[in-house]
């Protein structure tokens, strides 16, 4: 069964609601991408935040969602949740009706530039990545970003290495074929690589990438349907905000973990729990902050490097009064499990 299908059946598990409700409450359709930090989602639809605000939200899944930023624009999806990327600033750039409306995903998020295994005792310094291959999932992904952003450190740059894209499902297959001598991976693959004994962790995307923190994964919406249904986008980010803070709280250790965890697994976002348990999950905020400087220098990096045409003001970039509503409505955030020492969430 795909995914897509797994999603469906778990929105139609969790939002278990009479056919005459449903058929009253207005429909917001979200284009999200499959990702661990998917629970926030899931959660505020089982726990019936949406429901709560007079929403029926359907979610699908996207590939990515530079793929769905055409069906943002169009209006198929009204919100879209996945990896900032190149292609976001070139759709706004051509003035596309599409804005951010919150950060979804955002350092710190334990990104990893790992090394194949069999190189670790001659390649010591970012700087001896130069000549090397290099994976990337995608051209104008943030993976590439924080690529470039890493060789930077050490006065390299993306025309100094080979760099190839591959999606992160192949790396273990390319380390082991030494296709790569390194990729930048993200959980769970920047764990289960060093486990398998195929790469070891080589440079911090956490340590090594300024300014931060970096909006990794942001929620996008269509600006037509917004400004026509403004109290409807305003309830949604409402509704999603607490699952985000629900999620931050598993993120901690808190009580809503497990439930997360089972949705996660029935969603097909993780096959097995067990990885959940084992690595540190991506962070977000619980207010929906987007790092306006964090957003900038990355857009102006893809500018620089021909993977986005001219620069965008920031007012054109992020709506921020998605976020400010939501955490005025929601009031402050208290962490469950004061003794967490995770830096993320908070």
């Amino acid at each position: 069964m795909s995914w897509i299908k797994r999603a469906a059946l778990v929105v139609l598990a969790v939002s278990a609601v009479t056919t005459a409700s449903k058929a009253a409450d207005p429909t917001i359709r979200v284009g999200m991408v499959r990702a661990v930090s998917a629970g926030a989602l899931l959660i505020a639809v089982e726990r019936g935040y949406f429901k709560e605000l007079g929403l029926n939200v359907v979610v699908e899944e996207a590939d990515s969602s530079a793929n769905v930023l055409a069906l943002l624009s169009q209006n198929r999806f009204q919100v879209v949740m996945g990896g900032l990327s190149a292609g976001y600033f070139n759709a706004v750039e051509k003035g596309l009706p599409i804005v951010i409306a919150m950060s979804r995903v955002s350092t710190p998020i334990r990104h990893n530039l790992l090394l194949r295994a069999d190189l670790a005792d001659r390649v010591k310094e970012i700087r001896q990545l130069k000549g090397k291959t290099i994976a990337t999932n995608g051209p104008g992904s943030v993976s590439t970003y924080e690529i470039g952003k890493i060789l930077e450190t050490a006065g390299l740059a993306l025309a100094d290495v080979d760099l190839r894209v591959i999606p992160f499902g192949q790396y273990a297959i390319a380390f082991a074929n030494k296709a790569i001598d390194a990729a930048l991976a993200i959980a769970p693959w920047s764990v289960q690589l060093p486990k398998q004994g195929l790469a070891v962790p080589f440079a911090d995307s956490d340590e090594l990438i300024t300014p931060s923190p970096v909006s990794i994964s942001v929620a996008s919406i269509n600006t037509d349907w917004a400004k026509a249904s403004p109290d409807l986008a305003r309830a949604f980010f409402v509704g999603y905000q607490r699952g985000a803070r629900d999620y931050c709280q598993a993120y901690h250790g808190g009580s809503p973990r497990r439930q997360i965890i089972d949705l996660l697994i029935r969603s097909g976002a993780e096959t097995r729990p067990e990885p959940l348990d084992e690595y540190v999950w991506p962070s977000a905020d619980p207010f929906g902050r987007v790092n306006v400087a964090s957003m900038l220098d990355m857009q102006a990096w893809f500018v620089r490097h021909k993977y986005a045409g001219a620069q965008v003001p920031a007012e054109k970039l992020v709506d921020a009064s998605y976020a400010d509503y939501a955490a005025q409505k929601l009031g402050p955030f208290v962490l469950e499990n004061k003794a967490s020492t995770l830096a993320g969430c908070r």
